[in-house]
């Protein structure tokens, strides 16, 4: 797939050198205003997005319009957006401060002086969005692979440049994104939204538990984002009897998923805790041999979805 992404200071007109680019390209144009009427779309126009939760969004979304289309992609922060797709050129650009006050003049109809305080005005505004969602207020030229000056370049003569330097890469000979890479992404970003509770409405409603620690919590808003129905801590197993045949010890699942007939046991990396757990799965198995039950860690969750076909199940109303 190719992708664009396309970014630059206030003032110095990016977003029409963005449109103008996907225009000639015929490439599929996604701004910061497009990628929040997709969100709405998606999670619902009341849902608050978190700062730090953007990033994954834009890259769910990229990630989807990427199975058909290649992407200029036009938002602040784009860059850093764009750096889980291999066919990607980062592009920036900057001018002088008094040439972008003579654009926000024009732009907004604004004498000199009023002109000048907008441009502070937004300035302060990207810093503040930047810092907010990336940790830092200014992006550095590194982070690009191409620096364009509009102070001496039309927007035309920089969509030419960006043109010349995509088919210089092949980017668009690379294909679309494929169906398999698509749904690695999706499960990455959505686990990372899922942390956050958000999720399409359509989809499910996250039920309110009390778990024991944040890693259940995590696990079960996984399972709701796919509609896999799951039980927290529904039974209690006697793995150990005292003399007189009584229950002296029990061993009590995370989880249970009743359409894989599934025990899930979710643990740390906390070497006692593992030996100690692996000792009841152990004690569990053996009185028990019926019951189906696993171990995971943290690290382990997306291999469990795949392993056992969760992201395939289809969903119905």
């Amino acid at each position: 797939m190719a992708l664009i992404a396309i970014s630059g200071h206030p003032g110095c007109r990016f977003e029409e050198v963005a449109r103008i680019t996907a225009q000639r390209l015929g490439f599929e144009l996604l701004t910061q205003a497009r990628l929040e009427a997709l969100a709405a779309e998606e999670f619902g126009p009341e849902t608050s997005i978190p700062d730090k939760a953007w990033t994954s969004l834009a890259t769910s979304v990229l990630a989807r319009l990427a199975t058909a289309h290649h992407l200029v992609y036009c938002a602040a922060g784009g860059e850093l957006d764009a750096r889980h797709f291999a066919g990607m050129l980062r592009v920036h650009v900057v001018a002088a401060e008094n040439a972008r006050i003579g654009n926000v003049m024009l732009d907004g109809r604004l004498e000199r002086p009023a002109a000048r305080q907008r441009l502070l005005e937004l300035d302060a505004a990207e810093r503040t969005l930047r810092k907010a969602r990336f940790g830092k207020t200014r992006a550095t030229a590194d982070l690009f692979d191409l620096v364009l000056n509009s102070e001496t370049l039309g927007s035309e003569q920089m969509a030419e440049l960006i043109g010349r330097t995509a088919a210089t890469l092949a980017l668009a000979e690379r294909g679309f994104l494929s169906a398999a890479a698509e749904a690695q992404l999706q499960f990455q970003m959505r686990l990372r939204l899922a942390r956050f509770g958000i999720v399409p409405p359509d989809k499910i409603t996250l039920r309110k538990k009390v778990f024991a620690n944040p890693s259940e919590e995590l696990f079960a808003n996984l399972l709701d984002f796919y509609r896999i129905a799951w039980e927290y801590e529904p039974r209690s197993f006697p793995i150990q009897y005292d003399r007189y045949g009584n229950p002296a010890e029990s061993f009590t699942p995370d989880f249970y998923l009743p359409e894989s007939d599934l025990y899930v046991e979710l643990t740390t990396m906390k070497q006692s805790l593992v030996t100690r757990k692996n000792r009841k799965v152990r004690l569990l198995r053996e009185l028990y041999p019926h019951v189906n039950i696993q171990v995971f860690y943290l690290k382990d969750f997306e291999n469990l979805v795949f392993k056992y076909g969760l992201v395939q199940r289809p969903v119905t109303a």
